[in-house]
């Protein structure tokens, strides 16, 4: 019979620091692709070909994701789409986003942003009808143009060739001003060309697809002319004239209002101005079930009813006694706005630095959080205890959620695609919020202890040779104990001459 402590006898203290070492060595490599395959797919290389390809072949069964016969090819699972949104309340380029670049020397809008800006522009600005007219051909071009003084130049050409072309004044208003007194006085030029052409094109829609194209787009002209002057107006600081013409705004029909989402600017001067009741007239309108969310609706109506208990609450109290029905009405639209955009909190606490908004927004993703918390935490500050409540419930909202996110408590479950697209969105010097935070997979775990383990044997080894070996061989002896009580209890039931066969073999 094989004795194992010949074996062992015989193995040096090198033997164990290069099996050691060796360990080690492969556990470590193990661990690195493990962690980059996790922080490219967002999944355990390990536990997918597992789950895939193991499993089913120790089991019989088919492969996650097949289906029908196991020879069908793997079905696709679906990808639930990311709606980006314009920004209702994006700033000027020139007079804000480039203002910013000066100051700091970094971009503040990325390359995807300001393309899906040109796009939008393109939609709303031009028509079919162009055709033939060179200043509004030199403005498709322009709209499409990378560098911002191309863009300039190209508007300089088409107001040369017909100065009533307002599209060229909204670019310049848009990139070419500094301040928002410039920024208003050019789009109240190209206001006067607007109303021009739109009368026009009114009387002239019915004579053709042309004439048709033609009206609809000197309309979304003329909405987006005095939709930024109202802007305007807010940030000068005349509050009452802009929420006027945000309010005459909200009562147009045209397509492009369902692009605008005018009625948010609305609700953001009116708080400005405090007026909490005609934000609620605004509210009862637009948070209906049958109508798109956003954090805007959310966030706003847990601010009206904070505001009713916020003065007055207290956790060390509320813990006492338990919460007043009013309290109960407040934390619960805390908890459904945050269900809704979970980054917002900690931008409004002002644990995680702002950043200027990008011009499009991920609803319910990181970049839509900025966007309102950039216009609307000084809404928070102005009432007295909200951001304490905030600050004390909040977090409240993750125990009621289930986990995994397989649905959600009051909302469609949160999407899974909201990280690369505010990637997208988002300049690279901002840190993208992510929900909910990947946990690493047990297989990144239990590489990292293997290799760690290991590493710290080959260490000992090396530097105590002796003692290492006394304890290998201690263990592996320990280890051989249960072998050696099962062979002595077969020579005990079994003959001997099967024995002496099995070990000739």
């Amino acid at each position: 019979m094989w004795d194992a402590t010949i074996f062992l006898s015989t193995l040096t203290p090198k033997f164990y620091v290069a099996l050691t070492g060796t360990s080690s060595l492969i556990s470590g490599l193990i661990l690195i692709f493990e962690w980059w395959y996790f922080r490219k797919y967002g999944a355990s290389f390990i536990e997918q070909v597992s789950l895939n390809h193991i499993s089913p072949w120790i089991g019989g069964g088919e492969a996650i994701g097949n289906s029908g016969t196991s020879n069908s090819p793997p079905q696709p699972q679906p990808v639930p789409e990311c709606k980006v949104w314009r920004n209702p309340l994006n700033l000027f380029r020139g007079a804000e986003y480039q203002r910013f670049l000066w100051a700091t020397n970094k971009e503040p809008l990325t390359y995807y942003d300001m393309n899906l800006s040109a796009q939008d522009h393109q939609t709303f600005f031009t028509c079919e009808a162009d055709a033939g007219k060179a200043e509004y051909e030199i403005m498709q071009t322009a709209w499409r143009e990378r560098n911002p003084a191309a863009r300039v130049k190209a508007a300089h050409e088409a107001l040369e060739k017909n100065p009533d072309c307002a599209p060229a004044y909204i670019l310049l208003a848009e990139e070419e001003a500094t301040t928002i007194l410039e920024v208003e006085s050019i789009l109240k030029k190209a206001l006067k060309c607007a109303e021009i052409n739109y009368k026009k094109s009114q009387l002239a829609q019915h004579q053709g697809s042309g004439s048709e194209s033609t009206y609809r787009r000197d309309t979304n002209v003329l909405i987006y002319i005095k939709r930024r002057l109202a802007m305007c107006a807010r940030k000068l600081g005349r509050l009452k004239d802009a929420a006027k013409m945000f309010r005459d705004l909200t009562k147009e029909i045209p397509p492009i209002m369902s692009v605008l989402n005018i009625h948010e600017n609305l609700i953001e001067t009116q708080l400005e101005m405090q007026a909490y009741a005609d934000v609620q007239a605004v509210l009862a309108k637009y948070d209906d079930i049958s109508l798109p969310k956003s954090a805007a609706i959310c966030y706003t109506a847990a601010l009206l009813k904070s505001r009713a208990v916020a003065d007055k609450f207290s956790p060390d109290i509320a813990c006492k006694r338990g919460l007043t029905p009013a309290e109960v009405v407040a934390v619960e639209a805390i908890h459904r706005a945050v269900e809704f955009n979970p980054h917002i909190p900690k931008y409004l606490l002002e644990m995680k630095p702002l950043i200027l908004p990008p011009e499009h927004i991920l609803k319910r993703g990181d970049s839509e959080a900025i966007a309102y918390s950039f216009f609307h935490l000084s809404h928070w500050k102005q009432v007295e205890g909200a951001l304490n409540l905030l600050h004390c419930t909040w977090e409240g909202t993750f125990r009621m959620l289930p986990y995994p996110l397989e649905r959600g408590h009051l909302f469609y479950p949160y999407p899974t695609c909201t990280e690369c697209a505010d990637k997208e969105l988002l300049p690279a010097f901002h840190d993208v919020s992510v929900y909910p935070k990947k946990e690493l997979p047990f297989f990144i775990l239990f590489t990292a202890g293997l290799c760690s383990f290991t590493a710290l044997l080959a260490l000992l080894t090396h530097q105590y040779p002796m003692y290492m070996g006394i304890v290998a061989k201690t263990m592996l002896g320990w280890a051989s104990l249960p072998f050696h009580f099962i062979l002595d209890k077969l020579e005990a039931l079994l003959p001997s001459n099967i024995l002496q066969q099995l070990s000739r073999i």
